[in-house]
């Protein structure tokens, strides 16, 4: 059956955390706060709540988490992105209240929208060290959320001290605008980020450009994935409102890329490479794709959803062994509704995708028992 929680505000972005400690767990972003919700099969509850102020435009789950149905001591921690363009680290445990730490505000941080972040320390200590952010200001920004340096500014007289040091950033341009970015299940420097003309960037965040080198993205990038139609496309129809949207396939290999780019998806094997371009393509929407994501436990799936009303809200789910066969159409909710985000639920079994509709978050199975 299907799950629904109302969050009383429009929602706007999603997340289910892929921990396999946490996989129960749902982040939904808001008109002004970040809802956690605990999913089981038939139904959802609030665990916490996080006021930051702005619309939650990205979020991102650390590996610090755990759920309360698999400990007594558990916590949460992720970082979220408000429309004012500042960022946030929030957490919770079973014995300590919310707790909303900011950064990345003001001349050090982004000056565009955020639409995406990751985190991006692979499976090492680092797994919750480091959040990756990407903006339409053309940045892409690695955040050391625990610096070995302070470098903020000493507290005015009488204020008190801050009670952690300030998140530094590492900080790379492209040449445009940014929409998405995923990070490798497993390393801890590979990034793929995607702008909104039609390509894909591998980045090695860890590398050391010059520091007088203008276009940092040349230096850093390992490779640069192209969709020709899409590009094409993109450079036809300046009107036409873009949001690329990539994913590794979440296996330990990882040796899949995905993306959704307008009315197209393309899959790359990072492993037979040809120029870059991908070795399958197809149509998903032909009013335009938005979000692409794979399904976590079953590693063939993959799903699109579209930004467009025209049909309600929709989403395709796809199989990689019948890529060209036509996708399966969930019809979520009727027009004037839409998709706004969503992401495939971690918990084992029969895959399910959560999916922000208007004010509601819908939960639903995408199969039945064999």
């Amino acid at each position: 059956m299907d799950v629904r929680h109302s969050h009383g505000t429009e929602v706007h972005v999603v997340r289910a955390c892929y921990e396999d400690d946490a996989a129960d767990l749902i982040a939904v972003g808001g008109a002004h706060s970040v809802e956690i919700l605990l999913l089981t099969e038939t139904s959802c509850k609030t665990i916490a709540n996080f006021h930051i102020g702005s619309r939650v435009t990205a979020l991102a789950w650390s590996s610090r988490v755990s759920s309360p149905s698999s400990t007594d001591s558990w916590s949460i921690e992720l970082a979220a992105a408000g429309a004012d363009f500042s960022l946030y680290l929030l957490s919770k445990s079973s014995s300590e209240q919310e707790e909303i730490f900011p950064f990345g505000g003001g001349l050090s941080g982004h000056h565009g929208k955020v639409n995406d972040m990751t985190f991006c320390g692979g499976r090492s200590e680092d797994s919750s060290r480091y959040v990756a952010t990407v903006s339409d200001d053309k940045m892409l920004m690695v955040w050391d959320l625990h610096p070995s340096i302070d470098l903020t500014s000493p507290p005015s007289p009488g204020a008190s001290p801050p009670s952690r040091p300030q998140p530094t950033a590492y900080v790379i341009t492209f040449p445009h605008p940014l929409t998405s970015v995923n990070a490798h299940p497993s390393t801890s420097k590979e990034l793929l980020v995607a702008d909104c003309r039609g390509s894909v960037f591998l980045t090695d965040w860890r590398s050391d450009p010059d520091e007088n080198e203008q276009h940092s993205w040349r230096n850093s990038s390992v490779v640069e994935l192209l969709e020709p139609r899409a590009l094409a496309d993109s450079l036809a129809g300046p009107s036409a409102k873009w949001s690329g949207s990539v994913a590794w396939r979440r296996d330990p290999s990882a040796e899949f890329v995905g993306a959704a780019y307008g009315s197209r998806f393309a899959l790359w094997d990072m492993g037979s490479l040809s120029g870059g371009k991908p070795y399958v393509t197809g149509t998903s929407f032909a009013e335009g794709g938005s979000q692409f994501r794979w399904c976590p436990t079953y590693a063939d799936y993959f799903a699109v959803s579209t930004s467009s009303a025209a049909k309600g809200a929709v989403i395709h789910v796809h199989n990689v062994a019948y890529v060209h066969a036509q996708p399966t159409v969930f019809q979520i909710a009727p027009r004037p509704l839409y998709v706004r985000a969503f992401d495939f639920v971690a918990c084992r079994g029969i895959p399910r995708i959560v999916a922000a509709v208007g004010r509601e978050v819908i939960v639903f199975y995408i199969g039945v028992d064999s």
